[in-house]
């Protein structure tokens, strides 16, 4: 999305100071407003002090918390149908180098009033199976369901099986709090519905979980400290998960943003941005040859359609030219969800709350205009 000044002032300012004196030392310079930047940022998902660790985008943080999981031959990942693609990718490269399973979680059938998993049928797998890992994807990428999570993530806190979950489009999004949500890991980006700036993430990690010793596989010298010639320690918070070397103006921009979110408020913006993905859907879907393909009630400010004769691709491109954004999903980000949908690619529409009722009206337009 794009950046509120005060978050393009935040990266910015610190560019400028760098420029100035030197990188390190305008990081001891600002070290109060990074430390800002961690509180910020927790208090936007309702986490506690330490529990945050910044990295480069949503995709390490998720990698991260996947590496401190001491996976064994057999062990199985609990998942669902809409995962992430790289989440997907990861879990596919475990299961060739360690033998580990994956099972995906019934949907709710086509038709249903409710998208996405069956947080029931999950819930029961989750205490049937005693996975190793349960892991979601809270809104995917490749359409607007917004799935539910928190009975999913109770249920393998009851069973003490650890809970990892992609927040990366729901975060600005939705309100999301870990005490609702009971998450060993939240990974999410700064960017998107966030509007921070690109190249930073966020990882969320349970203080309990940190307490019990959990730690990355490859920890970095940010992370742990090398003690002794046989042995090292990890950081007591959750920076033992971040790496030495990331942009500070960065952080910064995205402690900014989540302030912003918080003083815009996150309840206010939600409702306006699932509106505007309400009306914009039922524009779309009342141009003949455009099917909206997000299922369920329960659907966010992701705009999926499939458009009879185009790819999703060539859609984007046309519509830039006419002063349109929008971005495409094809099958390979989401082979699952899309071969039970029987498509192979589609447009994909995510207004945002500063977006107009007009601008939708636009866009609406501009498409009809293009593929009739």
């Amino acid at each position: 999305s794009l950046m509120p000044r005060p978050v393009l002032d935040a990266v910015m300012s610190h560019l400028v100071l760098e420029s100035e004196v030197g990188g390190y030392e305008a990081e001891d310079l600002r070290a109060d407003a990074i430390e800002k930047s961690y509180r910020a940022v927790e208090s936007l998902i309702g986490a506690p002090q330490g529990s945050v660790a910044f990295v480069e985008n949503a995709t390490v943080a998720f990698s991260q918390a996947l590496s401190a999981i001491p996976f064994r031959d057999g062990d199985t990942i609990l998942t669902t149908r809409n995962d992430y693609v790289s989440n997907h990718l990861m879990y596919l490269a475990l299961r060739d180098r360690f033998g580990v399973r994956i099972q995906v979680a019934p949907e709710h059938p086509a038709g249903s009033e409710v998208g996405g998993v069956d947080a029931a049928a999950m819930a029961d797998q989750v205490h049937r199976l005693r996975p190793r890992l349960v892991a979601m994807t809270h809104i995917p990428t490749s359409s607007g369901v917004i799935q539910e999570v928190a009975p999913v993530a109770r249920a393998a806190r009851d069973r003490g099986i650890p809970f990892l979950l992609d927040a990366c489009q729901s975060v600005g999004q939705i309100p999301v709090d870990v005490g609702e949500i009971p998450c060993t890991f939240l990974a999410a980006t700064s960017r998107k519905f966030l509007r921070g700036p690109r190249g930073s993430g966020f990882l969320y990690v349970d203080p309990a979980a940190l307490e019990n010793g959990m730690a990355p596989l490859f920890p970095d010298l940010r992370g742990s400290d090398w003690i002794e010639a046989d042995l090292a320690q990890p950081a007591p918070d959750a920076r033992r998960f971040e790496n030495w070397e990331f942009s500070w103006a960065l952080v910064l921009g995205t402690g900014e943003a989540a302030r912003y979110a918080m003083d815009v408020g996150m309840e206010a913006l939600s409702q306006r941005s699932l509106a505007l993905g309400r009306s914009l859907r039922e524009r779309l879907h009342r141009i003949p040859g455009v099917r909206a393909m997000d299922r369920g009630r329960n659907v966010g400010a992701i705009v999926t359609v499939a458009v009879e004769g185009w790819e999703g691709a060539r859609l984007v491109k046309e519509l830039r030219e006419k002063g349109i954004n929008t971005s495409a999903v094809d099958r390979h980000s989401a082979v699952l969800d899309f071969d039970d949908k029987g498509i192979g690619s589609v447009l994909r529409l995510s207004p945002h709350y500063f977006n107009t009722d007009e601008e939708l009206e636009q866009a609406a337009h501009a498409l009809e205009s293009l593929i009739t």
